[in-house]
């Protein structure tokens, strides 16, 4: 549960948001055409026919797009409807050719479901909550009017129009911004390991639409605004916050909150009223007769249930099974690319515990360093395990180990090869440790005397005289059992 309010003159105001979230379906081409997708085209270079609604066209269902929609329906554990139909939803607008679009209002192809975002003290998440999930349905994008391409003209571009969309409806359950962002950002995951969508928000293929209203705690549901086309998971909180605190701002002065749809200007982190909200009827919406309903059969479903992998709850909760903290889970899940190096990093041998905090710290740190992501790793999983298989079984030490990346980043060598090249063996020779334990005590002779006299915390100054002395290729165990001896 989230403790989020807003506090205004007349007291504190709670926040309910509910998304609707647009997810570009990942395909080998448009909802109803063959056309391509390519992100980044020249305009009106992806246009069929049927795209720019020439006269005679008729729509032909892409199957890749409909299993790709179900698996998502199965991912977040959904209802899936074996039957469902296309409905026209009327409107004009220059950048939609056909002047309607192929939406399904009335009989989705996937029902309720939900997900669950996981427990963030430090974004005021104190525990799990299961977000419930209304529907989904597929739908055609609309082209893009480009204003800025001619003093007194509008460009169209319709390289979108017809482009599949997955429309995700949550239930209004979140009462947070920091919930909606666990919320985008955990949808976003399960999108990415199913491979339904690519995520990539800035490129326009995931974007939110932010339904906000304010109530006193208790209270019946407020008058909600929606905010269109939001693009990432900073610009979805900062909508909920701005908005949340404009509405408890216009009550208190006595006016009324409209339900209304809003644009988001990011540079000036505010919303601006665009056009009063429309209602179902404003556009007549009817079953498109240019397509049959879609009737699924449990041969398609259940291949689509069989093709989806291990999702970002259960890997998680296998990763804490085998010993990894929470928090390393949490990292090693958040993105699919990441949890595929660590599942080959383990296949490989690691062990489950060491492996997970060396990724979290050195790998990440080493990638964030270097500007790169783990698909662009210099290290590869295997060389990753031949590493730490050494500091396990004692052939290096965890410090030697550091150097051995460092020079396996730089050459992309194997680490037992510049092992042996530059001689760093830690060495378990009892007689060469003892004797600079020897040195380090004589040349130390009022700690050593501080230490006996009972300040115990002197013993890692010790252990760190002999670790440099040894130029860090003693085995820290050694070194401790021997000082003890020495010191004894």
């Amino acid at each position: 549960m989230s403790n989020y309010t807003i506090k205004g003159e007349t007291g504190e105001w709670e926040v309910v948001i509910g998304l609707e979230v647009h997810a570009q379906v990942t395909s080998n081409a448009k909802l109803f055409s063959g056309a391509a997708t390519a992100f980044g085209a020249e305009p009106n270079t992806q246009v069929s026919l049927v795209d720019a609604a020439m006269p005679g066209m008729l729509p032909v269902p892409n199957r890749e797009c409909i299993r790709q929609a179900v698996r998502t329906g199965m991912a977040i554990d959904a209802q899936i409807n074996k039957w469902s139909r296309f409905d026209r939803k009327n409107y004009f607008y220059a950048d939609l050719p056909q002047g309607y679009q192929i939406s399904q209002l009335y009989h989705p192809l996937v029902g309720e479901g939900s997900l669950t975002i996981e427990a963030d003290e430090k974004a005021g998440i104190a525990e799990a909550k299961r977000i419930g999930i209304e529907r989904i349905h597929v739908e055609q994008d609309a082209g893009k009017l480009m204003h800025d391409q001619h003093p007194t003209m509008s460009y169209v571009d319709l390289n979108r129009s017809g482009v599949a969309l997955m429309e995700i409806v949550s239930k209004p359950d979140m009462r947070s911004p920091a919930e909606a962002g666990a919320y985008v950002r955990k949808l976003r995951a399960i999108l990415r390991y199913v491979g339904s969508c690519d995520g990539n928000m800035e490129e326009g293929s995931m974007r939110a639409d932010v339904n906000v209203s304010v109530r006193k705690p208790g209270d019946a549901f407020g008058t909600r605004t929606e905010t269109k086309n939001v693009n990432s998971v900073r610009f979805v909180m900062a909508v909920i916050e701005g908005e949340a605190k404009r509405q408890v701002a216009l009550i208190e002065s006595g006016g009324t909150v409209v339900q209304e749809t809003r644009l988001y200007d990011p540079d000036r982190n505010e919303t601006r009223s665009m056009r009063s909200k429309e209602d179902a009827h404003d556009y007549r919406y009817f079953p498109d007769p240019d397509l049959l309903p879609l009737e699924l059969d449990d041969a398609f479903l259940d291949e689509c249930r069989a093709s989806l992998p291990e999702l970002p709850d259960a890997k998680r909760a296998r990763y804490i099974g085998e010993g990894i903290s929470a928090y390393n889970a949490d990292v090693l899940t958040a993105e699919v690319e990441a949890a595929r190096w660590f599942d080959a990093l383990l296949e490989a041998g690691a062990k489950p515990v060491a492996a997970a905090n060396w990724v979290t710290s050195e790998l990440f740190g080493a990638l964030n360093r270097l500007g790169k992501d783990i698909s662009e790793s210099p290290v590869s999983p295997a060389q990753a395990a031949e590493l730490l298989g050494l500091v396990a079984d004692g052939t290096i030490s965890g410090s030697i180990a550091k150097q051995v990346f460092e020079k396996m980043l730089e050459s992309g060598d194997g680490a037992a090869a510049i092992v042996d090249r530059d001689g760093l063996k830690q060495t378990s020779d009892t007689g060469a440790i003892e004797a600079e334990i020897a040195k380090v005590l004589s040349a130390n002779a009022d700690k050593v005397a501080q230490y006996k006299g009972g300040k115990e915390a002197l013993f890692g100054f010790f252990v760190g005289q002999t670790m440099k002395a040894m130029q860090g290729k003693a085995n820290p165990q050694v070194v401790n059992e021997l000082l003890k001896k020495a010191l004894g």
